[in-house]
């Protein structure tokens, strides 16, 4: 179903690991070129030699999403088929103690850098006429909210929305513009978290009583990403075991 990304260019950002490094190597395996992206670019090289142990094609790409003035460097005489917009941080901290760096670096991260770094890529796909898929990495969070991360919904609010407004804008472009919502995702970084009785308590409200895997997001990012999305633009799609759902 997915053979059309075959030789594609894609951009991941956030690529060093986490969600953002699982969805380059998901690209890999089904034939992107992929192009893993961050501020930090010698962190992806074992990733790189993993993906071209394995017969895949990878490259590292040196890029802060909040500077428009490393985006356009680095971005410079390349294009993209498919960009993955996932570079984000969480910032968490109650509202009353959140002082304004700190909401400053949630929102240039995680809504800023999204749209900055889509701006560039799809000017390279709308010259090359040849248009482009862009999936943003937003949130259930983005729908719904918990206590101590209002900088985050916020930011992933503002993903899904700046989401609809460029698929709007770009459909006649052939660019389609859409958003993956996660619900809780296990990692590395997280997991010891939801190993503690707080994590737990959070899992039980969790419908499917259970964290996601990483591996549970790949066939929705990869309808998104394929011609089998082909007449889907201006979605969001939420992989959550049914949290949004569940009774407040």
């Amino acid at each position: 179903m997915f053979d059309d990304l075959s030789g594609k260019r894609a951009l991941v950002t956030g690529a060093s690991g986490g969600l953002g490094l699982h969805f380059a190597k998901l690209l890999a395996r089904h034939g992107a070129d992929v192009t893993l992206a961050a501020r930090r670019p010698a962190a992806l090289d074992a990733a790189c030699a993993e993906i071209a142990a394995r017969g895949g094609k990878a490259s590292v790409l040196s890029l802060d999403v909040v500077d428009s003035a490393s985006i356009k460097e680095a971005l410079a005489g390349r294009s993209f088929d498919i960009l993955i917009n996932n570079a984000g941080i969480s910032g968490a901290g109650r509202a009353a103690d959140l002082g304004e760096a700190d909401w400053d670096a949630v929102i240039d991260t995680n809504l800023k850098g999204v749209f900055l770094v889509a701006q560039a890529v799809a000017r390279g796909m709308r010259e090359t006429d040849r248009g482009g898929t862009i999936v943003n990495i937003a949130s259930i969070l983005g729908h719904r909210v918990a206590g101590g991360v209002s900088a985050y919904a916020a930011s992933k609010a503002g993903v899904i929305q700046l989401t609809k407004a460029l698929a709007l804008e770009w459909a006649r472009d052939g660019i389609r513009v859409n958003a993956l919502c996660p619900g809780y995702i296990e990692t590395d970084i997280n997991r010891d978290f939801f190993a503690s009785e707080a994590g737990q308590q959070l899992v039980k409200r969790i419908p499917q009583r259970r964290l996601g895997r990483p591996e549970e997001l790949d066939g929705a990012l990869l309808l998104l990403a394929s011609a089998a999305g082909s007449y889907i633009t201006g979605s969001t799609i939420e992989v959550d075991g049914g949290h949004l759902v569940s009774s407040l």
